[in-house]
Order: structure tokens, then C-alpha cells, then sequence
């Protein structure tokens, strides 16, 4: 047996360093080739670390949310044969000498222990999610399809607390229904109303919640934000979206209304240049673009993402809005490239839903624009003297003081509001 070390490898981009977000092994875990062993977190993107070998966990180099250079070792596993231990054994042994080699205790087989007691005979599943729930760390991730994921966010489920029965800890369906129904029979218990609640949990700041908090402090402390707040009608642009879906929804796809606000921008972004812009204050140079690189904000379960729908000038209606799809999927199930997530000249956010009447969106830096949408209400307007029922919307949209003036950044607003509200002016060239 040999040992094969992996180093943390080079992601480009000049970056020297990257911090260790998650551990998917732990020492005494079996690997195969290509079975993803880490991620690990850049300026830009999280980025998986694959194992190149089949073989077995001995050593972990680090604890997630340390950061780490590129270079340093990241990971030991034993193998058939001599490994590549030697060509990096003066670098091993320096790093030994100072730091032990951790080594985990011992594997406890949660299901022989519960068998040796006698116990009544759980519900179906439920026996598999309370040992997840003593068993998985908060920062193991779990592993499960797009599909299952969607499921239990749309469930307002944390996979953390499903264990999974498939291959390698997969969460399958059937394991989502025995949580669901374990946590029903739970609920159904009698709760006192009034009791005292004193449980706490400390949760490291570690990944991507690092990255956007960081992200975030720092574009509040450099940028000057101003807000916009401006309301639209949204009548005859919901019944175009519902007519278009009737027609060639089949066909083409369904439309939701973010490639309408994706067009609206592009058309209005033609008059106002200055504000699909990007500012680098420390050299102190605006950067105009004619290509627009649109940020969607895209909830994830790691945290907030933002891919980037890429020329969206040049895509059609549907186009677009395939692609927001395609990218929210990839970045909801951690597959967004680097690329997909960094460029984006102007950001547009959107709560959905929950979108409440009034947001003050944070600027995602060095864009100097973001636009966000809050949710489509029905509400009594008064039309040629008349109180008509209309759907309105509001636009509640940031900017940059230092680059952007408050005149530009009303009336670029008041263009998309004059676009959203005659849609088919979307569409004239």
C-alpha cells in the first residue's frame, strides 16, 4: 500500500489562496476516482475538488473555513501501490513535523448498537433520520438530485436532517417522505404553548456565507447607495406573458416575468450607458459596456448567487429565459461554473413572492446598478376618473452615488416603467 497526496490545486485567475468550505469525506471513508472529495471557495465561485485515485481517507490538511494556499496539502489517501508519497516527501515530512496527523475514531455502526436493545419498531424511515440527525455535521453536504433538492426547498426541508438510503448517502425520494412523515407525527405531538425555549446553536460564518457577508460589508462601506423606488403597471404586460405562455408555452417554454424585465432593462440601458457600467475605484476608471451581462440574484442553499445571463442584449425573449432557468438550476446545485458567475455589468434581484412592497437591494459590486422587483399586487387605480382594478408592481432599485446621478437613475427607471407598462414598445426597434 502507498499513499497518494493531493495538493490544493492551482484554480487560476491568479489566485494564491482559497478557503477549505466543506468536507464531502472523512478520514476512514472509501473514495473513487473522480468522486468529489471538497469545495473550496474563490473570490467568485465554489469550485469542487475531485479525488484523481481510488483509495482511502487517512488524512484531512484542514477544517472547513480555513483558508488555504494553492500548494498546500489538502488531503492523504492510502492506495494500491507505491503512490506519489515520495516525490513530495520533504514537503510531507516539514509539515508533519510541525502538525500531527489527525486521525478520526472509530466508525460506531449506529444500526448494530440500536439492535442490541430491544426497542418498539420504529415507523418506516424514521429510525434512518434521527441517526442523520446525530450523525451528519452541520457542514457535511448532503447528496441528493436537482430534483430531490427542489423538493425539499420547496418543503422548506434542510437535507442535512434526511438521511439518505441510496448509494454512498444519496437522499432519494422515498427517504424525503419518511422525514415528511416522521416530522408530521412529531408536529402532531401537544406542544405547551408558553413553555421556555433556551436551546442555541452557534453557526461558523464559513464559505459562501463568508463570501457574502464580506461581499456585502464591503460594498456597503465603499459604495455610496442611494435607492429608487418607483411603482408599474403591470396589467397588459401580465396578459401578454399569459398569452405568449397559451400559445408557445407548449413549444418554447413557459415565460415568467424576469425575461420581460431582462428586455426592459436592455432596450432602456441603450439611453443611459453610465449605468450599465462598472467602477473600479481603485484605479479610479469607469468601465462602460455595450454588452449587457445581466446578474440574476438566485437563491441557493448554500446562500445567495449570482449567475450571469451573458450577452442578453442579443438573446431573444425565450432565449433569455431559458437561460436564467438553466442558470439558477446550476448555481441552486452548486454546478455554475466560474465563468457563469462572474462578469455581470448590471444586477437584477427579485424576491418573488415575498418580494413586500418596498427593498433597498445591495449593489453588487463593481456594478454601479441593481434592479429589484417586489411582488405583483392587485390594487384599486384611478384610470380617466374611473377606480379601476389594476396589478401593480414595484421597482425598487440601487445605485451608485459616485458614478450615477439621481436624475439619470429616475429617469432610466421611468424608461423601464414606460417599456413594462406598453409592452409591445419591448419589442419595437
Amino acid at each position: 500500500m502507498g499513499t497518494h497526496v493531493i495538493k490544493m490545486p492551482d484554480i487560476g485567475e491568479g489566485i494564491a489562496e482559497v478557503e477549505l468550505s466543506q468536507w464531502h469525506v472523512k478520514v476512514g471513508d472509501m473514495v473513487v476516482e473522480d468522486q468529489v472529495l471538497a469545495d473550496v471557495m474563490t473570490d467568485k465561485a465554489m469550485v469542487d475538488i475531485p479525488s484523481p485515485v481510488h483509495g482511502k481517507v487517512i488524512a484531512l490538511g484542514g477544517q472547513p473555513g480555513e483558508v488555504m494556499a494553492v500548494g498546500s496539502e489538502l488531503i492523504r489517501i492510502e492506495v494500491e501501490g507505491a503512490g506519489n508519497l515520495r516525490e513530495t516527501a520533504s514537503v510531507v515530512v516539514a509539515e508533519s513535523a510541525c502538525e500531527p496527523v489527525s486521525v478520526a475514531p472509530p466508525k460506531v455502526d449506529v444500526s448494530v448498537v440500536a439492535e442490541a436493545k430491544p426497542q418498539a419498531a420504529p415507523v418506516p424511515g424514521v429510525k434512518r433520520s434521527l441517526e442523520a440527525r446525530s450523525t451528519r455535521q452541520a457542514d457535511d453536504r448532503p447528496l441528493a438530485s436537482p430534483a430531490v433538492r427542489k423538493r425539499a426547498l420547496d418543503a422548506g426541508i434542510e437535507l442535512r436532517f434526511v438521511q439518505g438510503s441510496g448509494p454512498a448517502g444519496i437522499i432519494r425520494h422515498e427517504d424525503l417522505d419518511a422525514y415528511i412523515e416522521q416530522s408530521q407525527q412529531a408536529s402532531a405531538a401537544p406542544v405547551a404553548a408558553y413553555a421556555e425555549r433556551n436551546v442555541e446553536q452557534q453557526i461558523p460564518v464559513i464559505g459562501l456565507r463568508r463570501k457574502i457577508a464580506q461581499r456585502m460589508q464591503d460594498a456597503t462601506r465603499r459604495a455610496a447607495h442611494f435607492s429608487y423606488v418607483e411603482e408599474v403597471d403591470v396589467t397588459a404586460l401580465e396578459e401578454l406573458r399569459v398569452h405568449l405562455n397559451e400559445k408557445w408555452g407548449a413549444s418554447r417554454g413557459k415565460l415568467t416575468l424576469l425575461p420581460f424585465l431582462v428586455r426592459a432593462m436592455v432596450v432602456a440601458l441603450r439611453d443611459f450607458p453610465q449605468i450599465n457600467a462598472r467602477y473600479d475605484d481603485e484605479a479610479q476608471i469607469i468601465t462602460r459596456h455595450g454588452a449587457v451581462h445581466v446578474g440574476v440574484a438566485t437563491q441557493s442553499d448554500n446562500g445567495l448567487m449570482v449567475p450571469v445571463v451573458r450577452h442578453a442584449e442579443a438573446r431573444s425573449l425565450w432565449a433569455n429565459a431559458e437561460e436564467i432557468s438553466r442558470l439558477a438550476s446550476a448555481a441552486r446545485t452548486g454546478k455554475a461554473s466560474r465563468e457563469e458567475m462572474s462578469g455581470s455589468t448590471i444586477t437584477l434581484t427579485s424576491l418573488g413572492a415575498l418580494g413586500g412592497i418596498v427593498s433597498t437591494p445591495v449593489l453588487n459590486l463593481p456594478e454601479v446598478a441593481i434592479v429589484g422587483v417586489n411582488r405583483i399586487v392587485e390594487r384599486p387605480m384611478v384610470i380617466k376618473g374611473q377606480i379601476v382594478i389594476r396589478k401593480m408592481m414595484n421597482l425598487s432599485s440601487s445605485f451608485d452615488h459616485r458614478v450615477v446621478d439621481g436624475m439619470d437613475a429616475a429617469q432610466f427607471i421611468q424608461a423601464i416603467r414606460g417599456l413594462l407598462e406598453q409592452p409591445a414598445t419591448l419589442f419595437v426597434e
